[in-house]
């Protein structure tokens, strides 16, 4: 057990399972009170039947105005403050070549994507302001925001919304010591993806297998490896940053292997 965040309080969107659920066992782990909130309600309070006393469950459409700040107003009856938000929830959404993209899908995934980073970081800055210590946002945008060919179209678009928006965010919340940053991950296995379209533990074992082959590091991402990211930029270990996307992708944005690229 840590203490980087001890009687913290953090919001993490998506955290039923993935990434988001990595950083609520992390975050607990070092002494921060928090909220799971997803809309897979049952995945939601398991987790939180898993993290114990420190954890609640808020079942948050994060597409929607009056949920995310119904979040917020949740988790300060709770536990009294908001220190820390990460806007984690997302989904590739839309996919396709460009004619075969429709309108609907098009909005949905900007809406999951972005439209609810904008409503994450709107109601948690108004929190934190009115508290007067600062706090820390945390966005997950994603290597494709910075380097095409990463995820379909429109996802790829909206992380690089996200991007930009926090960094624009950054420097309005700057003076009220409201840090805002973003982590990027690479692809990142979790065995919860596999199960979830039906692949046995021995072909998902394969796929992260096959998925760390292609990468510099030799192994996949894990969800521990983004919740580290996460949890340097909610401690104080990071007080003097704002604006920043950390890619952790385990070089997968670098390019081929060194020894795939036929030059030696």
């Amino acid at each position: 057990m840590g203490t980087r965040l001890q009687d913290k309080v953090a919001i993490i969107t998506g955290a039923a399972s993935g990434i988001g659920r990595g950083v609520a066992d992390l975050f607990v782990s070092e002494g921060a009170k928090v909220i799971v909130a997803d809309m897979n309600e049952e995945g939601g309070k398991a987790a939180v039947a898993e993290l114990g006393a420190n954890a609640r469950f808020f079942k948050c459409d994060v597409t929607s105005e009056d949920s995310v700040k119904a979040m917020v107003d949740f988790a300060v009856s709770e536990f009294g403050k908001l220190d820390i938000l990460h806007n984690n929830a997302g989904a590739f959404g839309a996919r396709g070549a460009v004619e075969e993209i429709q309108v609907k899908d098009f909005d949905f995934t900007f809406a999951l994507l972005v439209r609810s980073v904008f409503l994450g970081c709107k109601y948690a800055a108004a929190q934190m302001r009115k508290q007067g210590h600062g706090g820390s946002i945390i966005n997950t945008a994603s290597i494709s925001a910075t380097t095409p060919g990463y995820g379909p179209h429109i996802y790829q678009a909206a992380k690089a919304a996200v991007l930009q928006m926090s960094k624009t965010f950054a420097l309005e919340l700057a003076e009220q010591k409201i840090r805002v940053n973003c982590v990027s991950p690479g692809g990142v296995y979790t065995p919860l993806v596999g199960n979830a379209i039906g692949l046995d533990a021995e072909t998902v074992k394969q796929v992260g297998e096959g998925m760390g082959a292609t990468l510099p590091m030799n192994r996949p991402g894990y969800p521990l490896d983004i919740a580290r990211g996460v949890l340097f930029f909610a401690a104080e270990d990071s007080e003097f940053l704002i604006g920043q996307n950390m890619i952790i992708d385990g070089g997968e944005s670098l390019g081929k292997k060194f020894k795939d690229q036929g030059i030696h």
